[in-house]
């Protein structure tokens, strides 16, 4: 971006050269207007004043929204600091936005790459694409092995760090035979955040995201995201978001884009703790499978460091039994038994309780929030100490 606060094309004052936090406070604003607030309040709007030719950005609510937009603004600036012909969409949720995706971009007879190791409710849509006559193919995130189903597809979708097992692949390197093979790539980066990683750097497509999760990180809000560098492409995902009408409450974007404030502050903290938890797990004999990619031994640990400024803030492990893990999840005083991740407040949750996880009935997945390191490790160990048998 210019070394200048001039207004840009776009109507957003143009952030001079910034570290991280500061990217977050500003990102989005508008340009400083007297008497008017920094971060304007939702709009409202079914319809708007439309005399004449139905021209301008804003017609009807289901399209447009100025709340929208300079939320939209926000995340473009975190995924892609300083690039031009780059553009985000919001949606109703992160299952909205992934569904914009697939949806716009595969027709009958396409073939798309999934990972065997993604999110839960990835086999559902998997039913629905092939209902509708798609080939959908699936190899683990670990290792690279999707490059071994890649022939033919016409999308390659990755989830690096996969959730909820904590794999890595090279997304560098499957994004170059992606493209060889003619193929589009698509990255889930809703555990890794902007803060983490930048997909479209990496030379993907997409940069998906549910907002839900750190993004916003205070569990109060569905949200979704879609980031691209490619406008036809871009126009189908708006064209299907205008279709199916997955659009977010302005209430729900006014309050995302409040919260992207504070992201650098929120992930560093559960980050950094995040690793201190993962160091101390690593110390107790009951605890196996652990997985944390910011572990120095941990089978992701350097791929993540070539591609990730931050290892994100779930650390994934198994206990011996089912029984182990719940008397464990009940013993916690300062942890949510709760779904979802990225949250200020720590959650942590027996994955295998939803079936569609390929995991050990103890498996763990734990969401570091932001108390203090100290008091969350200390939580954590003496609820282990008391669930043992």
């Amino acid at each position: 971006m210019n070394d200048s606060a001039a207004e840009n094309e776009s109507g957003t004052a143009a952030l001079p050269a910034a570290g991280e936090g500061t990217r977050a406070v500003r990102a989005g604003l508008p340009e400083p207007v007297k008497h008017e607030p920094a971060l304007p309040g939702p709009v409202f709007a079914a319809h708007f004043h439309l005399p004449g030719d139905p021209t301008g950005p804003y017609t009807y609510g289901r399209d447009e929204n100025p709340t929208w937009t300079l939320l939209e603004r926000a995340i473009g600036e975190l995924e892609a600091p300083g690039q031009d012909g780059v553009e985000t969409l919001v949606f109703g949720s992160g299952m909205a936005a992934i569904s914009a995706v697939l949806f716009s971009q595969l027709r009958a007879g396409d073939a798309v790459v999934l990972p065997s190791d993604g999110y839960q409710v990835l086999p559902l849509v998997r039913a629905q694409l092939e209902a509708y006559g798609i080939e959908v193919r699936t190899a683990p995130t670990g290792g690279d092995a999707q490059l071994g189903v890649l022939d033919g597809a016409r999308l390659l979708w990755i989830e690096s760090p996969s959730n909820p097992g904590l794999d890595v692949c090279d997304i560098r390197r499957l994004v170059e035979a992606a493209h060889a093979r003619g193929a589009l790539v698509a990255v889930d980066n809703t555990l890794a955040t902007p803060l983490g990683q930048r997909p479209l750097e990496l030379g993907a497509d997409f940069s998906v995201a549910s907002g839900t999760k750190q993004l916003t990180g205070h569990g109060d809000i569905l949200l979704g995201c879609v980031t691209g560098r490619n406008a036809e492409a871009m126009a189908a995902v708006r064209r299907w978001r205008k279709i199916v009408g997955a659009i977010p409450g302005p209430m729900e974007a006014w309050l995302a884009h409040r919260s992207i404030a504070t992201l650098q502050l929120r992930v560093d903290r559960q980050n950094a703790t995040a690793l201190t938890l993962a160091e101390a797990l690593r110390e107790r004999p009951e605890v196996t499978g652990l997985r944390y990619p910011g572990l120095p031994d941990d089978p992701s640990h350097e791929i993540a460091s070539r591609q990730m400024r931050r290892y994100g803030c779930v650390v994934s492990f198994t206990l011996p039994t089912r029984a182990r893990a719940d008397r464990f999840l009940g013993a916690l005083r300062l942890v949510d038994d709760a779904t979802s991740f990225g949250g200020v407040r720590s959650t942590a949750e027996r994955r295998g309780r939803w079936g569609g996880d390929a995991v050990p009935e103890g498996f763990i997945r734990f969401s570091v929030g932001a108390e203090d390191p100290e008091d969350l490790v200390a939580d954590v160990l003496r609820a282990l100490d008391e669930s043992a048998d």
